[in-house]
């Protein structure tokens, strides 16, 4: 018998021949006919009508200071992605950016190079990611619980450190290169550095043997296991390289308004969260992509200048945010319900056309 075009076409213990929902459809479907793609298109039409009608929203400066404001979440998206993807969640990491700030003031306060005060933040954050995905993977107990602990506990230790202070003395060319842009273009020089950290996931997840384990490990991490997956080395892995990535966002966050002080990004984790399953990436893991995650970033961070530029009050913009992560979660139950009854479908149709043979 003779598969159709596009389609994989296993047999089951009894000798039927089914198709795999996700293969028995059309190229181009699989490709655009996605969430990730409805996403995007979003973000442009967001854009295109609040350049038309919000004054100031096309202006060079605006788009300046988007992609300055957004850069700490556009980073620390990419380890969550991979992160949620395996069916897990990291609420630390603002607290991350936090601790990170912090070191990186105290550092440079106590006379330490700040470049070598950069890389000592750095490894706080490796250390608190570590800490995070050791209590996951080898005490066994819940991500959700554990990292609610430990952003309690970064960010008293923040707290701690520097009290009600800030430390806002740091090297003129750290500061001026945070801010920097591009020639004339106005975009700024840091967008480089994550370019470069979102191909380096990009390729790590989606064209990788351990991407494929990530996602394995989504779906049924007892099946990914049984294929040899390294389900607890993965885990801690993504929750080392959250951890160091929050905390080159903390850095960043520093330099970028001159101040370190123990309060810095509080509330950035439900930021990233939402812009995460905003982007398509699945609360229940198996499912995501990284182009869709970095269009919701942008999505909620464009939607918030232009409310802000409008006159709308951070509360109004807040409530936007969390309708949308409400939104985010439903509709991607939703969108799994219907695949899921348009499998068996399929499966049912695959049957009765075997039965006829």
């Amino acid at each position: 018998m003779t598969a159709a075009p596009n389609t994989v076409t296993p047999v089951t213990a009894t000798g039927t021949i089914r198709p795999i929902a996700e293969f028995d459809r059309p190229l181009w479907q699989r490709w655009f006919a996605t969430r990730e793609m409805a996403i995007i298109g979003l973000l442009l039409l967001v854009l295109v009508v609040a350049a038309a009608i919000v004054p100031n929203f096309g202006s060079k400066i605006t788009m300046t200071y988007l992609l300055l404001d957004m850069f700490p979440i556009l980073i620390i998206a990419l380890p969550m992605t991979a992160i949620i993807v395996t069916g897990e969640i990291d609420l630390s990491v603002a607290s991350v950016v936090g601790l990170s700030s912090v070191l990186t003031g105290v550092l440079t306060q106590a006379g330490v190079p700040f470049t070598v005060a950069i890389l000592l933040a750095i490894v706080g954050g490796v250390i608190c990611g570590a800490i995070n995905g050791f209590l996951v993977t080898a005490v066994g107990l819940p991500s959700l619980a554990v990292t609610i602990g430990t952003l309690a506990l970064y960010r008293g230790l923040a707290v701690g450190l520097l009290g009600t202070t800030a430390v806002t003395d740091f090297p003129e060319f750290w500061t001026s290169l945070a801010k920097a842009k591009i020639g004339s273009t106005g975009v700024p020089v840091v967008v480089i550095l994550f370019v470069v950290l979102a191909a380096i996931f990009a390729i790590m997840l989606h064209f990788t043997r351990f991407g494929r384990g990530v996602f394995a490990i989504g779906f049924s991490s007892g099946a990914a296991r049984f294929t040899g997956v390294d389900v607890a080395r993965t885990k801690l892995i993504l929750f080392v390289l959250s951890g160091a990535v929050a905390a080159l966002a903390g850095v960043y966050y520093t330099l970028r308004y001159g101040s370190a002080r123990g309060d810095n990004a509080t509330g950035m984790e439900m930021q990233v969260i939402a812009a995460v399953l905003l982007g398509g990436v699945s609360i229940f893991g198996g499912r995501g992509a990284l182009h869709g995650v970095v269009a919701g970033v942008l999505l909620i961070g464009a939607l918030a200048s232009a409310l802000r530029l409008a006159n709308v009050t951070s509360d109004v913009i807040n409530i936007i945010t969390g309708v949308l992560l409400i939104a985010a979660v439903v509709s991607s139950s939703v969108f799994a319900a219907f695949r899921n009854r348009r499998g068996a479908r399929l499966r049912l149709a695959g049957t009765a056309q075997a039965a006829a043979k």
